[in-house]
């Protein structure tokens, strides 16, 4: 077979098995979100607990960088503390590693197995549920055709002279091995993807055990920068998870490479093959480091705080200036296309305000003080400016001249200024003044309104990622979810009020003294919920998804 023919099927069956890993972890967090809510919960538990639930997230979502940034959106929010989420992340660093042992055996009878009942879930049956799920299975029988594929493209290469001589210059050379380990794993933002493929070519014998080694320790330390690398745009409290988690795994790494190095420790046992042998490596060295590492997280919690330290107290002043900072270029007023995709920008901003206020409502409700309420409610100043803003700016783009797609764009983006604005209030105005009033009479929610609470608080700000995400890419599936979102909201919130009138039917004092409070926060959720599902209504309108009248016709 000429080499470039091996090179294409070589790109393609990698591809095939990055896309197939994005399907699983698609799937798993559109189907299975509550699951992964309630790990994250538990995860507060403690550190062996985080542990132990980080590596069941990676396992339900074949990546440890997707917990790594669901951690990070919990850290920025103050809901998740430091060492805790260190601890949350070196056991995804395991159940990451446990994924690539059991996609490593012969399961190529599952195949097609995974390709017919995984198409017929997704394609066929109704409910999101099993159509995200089929995504899953689908994903994990193309993972296992990637694979297949991944060593019918190299069989040829067995034979070649050039494989033999890059493997046999990097047995010889650890440190160029490690750093293309790395460097390919942060470049394709895929441990499981990174490792399969190494431990496939060592399989066929085209890498060398001895070359596999510092390859794949390379690979675990990729692992840890995609994290650090995608978290760049975030605040300190964030960053400093992916920060310390790669400080662990590089540390690591080198006890690791020297160990073996110095002490010629017969790797080779661990498997009856170089593939075998270096995945166990991986899950070896992964177990080892949360060994070690666990007790340690503590003072990585503290080292991280020192190198990323939070920004300087601003005063009023500079207060002041941050407000006037702004998306909404006056330059471009005349040209439609850009000055929408201004008020685009300042309309995501706007959103995150928004966000930054309603993500630690729990926390207020649990033991906010009055200078962190009153801290809270203040951002809705930034929020009503940017509203004003956008809406002004709109209208002085429609002073000009616009073909109807523009005018209708210029509508739509007014509406969604229009919705957040009366979200930031509701938060403001109500969640944040029922906080205040639980803390001044120091009331305490039973545990299960507390949980129903939480529940719904966490779904609804998870719905938040998503309608911005939808105001940006104008996904059609993503709005379709969201939309979907709003009667499971419902529901939740319906649900949560017979509960809770139960409760005070029995006589539960906690539910009885927090009864009015419990009862406004749930609605407040559920209509927060609501505003943020209408946008994704004109895009379904416009792809005629979205029914005109929810009234059955008559006859």
């Amino acid at each position: 077979m000429h080499f470039s023919i091996i090179l294409l099927h070589l790109a393609g069956a990698t591809l095939l098995l990055l896309y197939a890993v994005h399907l699983v972890r698609t799937g798993m967090e559109r189907a299975h979100a509550p699951i992964l809510r309630q790990l994250f919960g538990e995860a507060r538990g403690g550190h062996t607990r985080a542990a132990a639930g980080g590596a069941a997230m990676a396992v339900m979502l074949q990546s440890s960088t997707a917990v790594a940034m669901l951690a990070c959106g919990f850290a920025a929010g103050a809901v998740l503390a430091l060492p805790t989420g260190l601890a949350l992340l070196l056991g995804a660093d395991l159940g990451s590693a446990l994924v690539v042992r059991v996609l490593s055996f012969d399961l190529g009878w599952l195949i097609p197995v995974c390709l017919l009942a995984g198409g017929v879930m997704h394609l066929k049956l109704p409910g999101q549920k099993i159509r995200e799920t089929g995504r899953m299975v689908l994903g994990v029988g193309f993972v296992l055709l990637s694979l297949k594929l991944l060593g019918e493209a190299t069989g040829p290469l067995r034979n070649a002279e050039l494989l033999p001589m890059i493997s046999g210059y990097l047995a010889q050379d650890y440190l160029t091995a490690f750093l293309l380990g790395a460097v390919f794993t942060w470049l394709i933002h895929s441990s499981v993807a990174a490792v399969l493929m190494i431990t496939a070519l060592a399989s066929q014998g085209l890498v060398s055990l001895e070359a596999g080694i510092p390859l794949i320790l390379g690979a675990n330390v990729g692992s840890g920068l995609i994290a650090f690398w995608l978290s760049r745009g975030m605040g300190p409290a964030a960053r400093r998870l992916p920060l310390g988690n790669l400080i662990f795994r590089a540390c690591g790494t080198v006890v690791a490479l020297v160990a073996i190095q110095l002490f010629s420790l017969p790797v080779g046992w661990l498997g009856s093959n170089a593939g075998v042998a270096l995945i166990n490596l991986h899950v070896l060295f992964n177990a080892c480091l949360g060994v070690f590492c666990l007790p340690l997280t503590g003072a990585m919690a503290r080292l991280t705080t020192t190198l990323l330290s939070e920004a300087p107290v601003r005063t009023k002043d500079d207060d002041l200036v941050a407000r006037r900072i702004t998306a909404l270029d006056r330059a471009v007023t005349g040209v439609p296309t850009l000055a929408l995709a201004s008020a685009t920008r300042e309309l995501l901003r706007m959103g995150e305000l928004v966000e930054l206020m309603f993500r630690p409502v729990m926390d207020m409700f649990k033991s906010g003080t009055s200078e962190q309420i009153a801290r809270l409610r203040s951002l809705d100043e930034d929020v009503n400016d940017a509203h004003t803003g956008i809406k002004l700016y709109i209208a002085e783009v429609n002073r000009g001249r616009l073909t109807s797609e523009e005018a209708r764009r210029g509508i739509e983006l007014t509406d969604v200024a229009i919705n957040l604005e009366h979200a930031g209030d509701v938060i403001a105005k109500n969640l944040l003044v029922l906080a205040a009033e639980r803390s001044e009479k120091n009331l305490n929610f039973s545990k299960e309104g507390w949980a129903e609470m939480t529940d719904l608080h966490a779904r609804v700000a998870e719905n938040m990622q998503l309608a911005l995400n939808v105001l940006i890419s104008n996904d059609l599936a993503a709005a379709r979810q969201l939309v979907a979102e709003k009667e499971r909201i419902r529901t939740q919130e319906r649900q949560s009020h017979e509960q809770h009138l139960r409760r005070l039917q029995s006589g539960k004092m906690e539910s009885i003294e927090t009864s009015d409070i419990h009862l406004e926060a749930v609605r407040a959720f559920k209509e927060i919920n609501s505003l943020l599902v209408t946008i994704a209504y004109p895009l379904l309108t416009q792809s005629g998804d979205l029914l005109s009248s929810r009234l059955v016709r008559l006859a």
